[in-house]
């Protein structure tokens, strides 16, 4: 249409037509790039391999920041690993490229460099890479003023919102104060009643809120757009299409759940 319009206004009735001709097919040809948006099978493997490369690295970097990698931080990286169901080839890939962030030759804004280039700035992958990074600094405590230091540097190099990150770090700590919680009782006897996803979750209302991005005084279509748009960005589909790691998929899955569940949080508080 706009097309059109502009070749009316140059030409008259043959600038329209031809306009016309010409804004159908930037409209035809921007679709196709749409619908071809997603990387090639040797393009997502390219990715993946550098995903896990440079989050393993990354973490290894962070861990030895403060002088020393404590067993903490081992501990941590091995949880990683057995999580994301590592086969034997890419468990020893993920240990050297660890071990390989601990050394002195270690260059973070070059990996980092690389790492965005590969991405392309996906926001799901640089939350995915940003969520391991956060666990490997607070493995055994706050973070030291040198691994901070760090997590700011690869927040800038990443161009992450700082309001983003500090949501994304608030999470981290809930979550590991969760765990903390979880270890300390895990010898007391279970009970036989089955915990229903909510209890699963514990979420309480202001994390419900941190979540999905949004404010107690937001409007409901508001809160309801902000958790539509989250449910989109974390489909497992389009994650695997842009990159992420197939064996990253269960935690994927695991932030749909949260995402759900923290909308349902603010629903159920809500209707009260």
């Amino acid at each position: 249409m706009i097309g059109g319009i502009v070749g009316l206004l140059v030409a008259e009735a043959p600038g329209a037509v031809l306009g016309a001709i010409l804004g159908h097919g930037f409209d035809h040809g921007l679709r196709a790039l749409r619908r071809n948006g997603s990387l090639s099978r040797s393009e997502r493997e390219r990715v993946q391999t550098a995903f896990r490369a440079v989050t393993f690295s990354t973490m290894g970097h962070v861990a030895k920041a403060d002088g020393r990698v404590s067993e903490a931080e081992i501990a941590m990286a091995q949880a990683a690993m057995k999580r994301l169901r590592f086969s034997a080839e890419k468990k020893r890939q993920a240990i050297a490229d660890f071990k390989r962030g601990k050394s002195p030759d270690f260059v973070l804004a070059q990996a980092l460099g690389a790492f965005w280039r590969d991405c392309r700035g996906n926001p799901m992958l640089l939350e995915m890479f940003l969520r391991f990074q956060l666990q490997a600094a607070y493995a055994d405590g706050p973070p030291a003023p040198a691994q901070r230091q760090l997590l700011n540097q690869v927040r800038r190099a990443l161009r992450i919102p700082e309001a983003e990150f500090n949501q994304l770090e608030q999470r981290t700590r809930a979550e590991q104060a969760k765990g903390a919680e979880k270890n300390g009782t895990r010898n007391k006897k279970k009970s036989r009643r089955r915990r229903t996803p909510s209890e699963a979750a514990d979420l309480t209302l202001a994390q419900s809120y941190a979540l999905l991005g949004v404010k107690p005084g937001d409007s409901d279509l508001e809160i309801k757009g902000a958790y539509r748009r989250l449910r989109s960005q974390h489909h497992p589909d389009k994650l695997v299409a842009e990159g992420l790691p197939e064996e990253m998929l269960k935690l994927a899955a695991e932030k749909t759940q949260q995402i759900r569940q923290a909308y349902e949080r603010i629903r159920s508080a809500r209707a009260a």
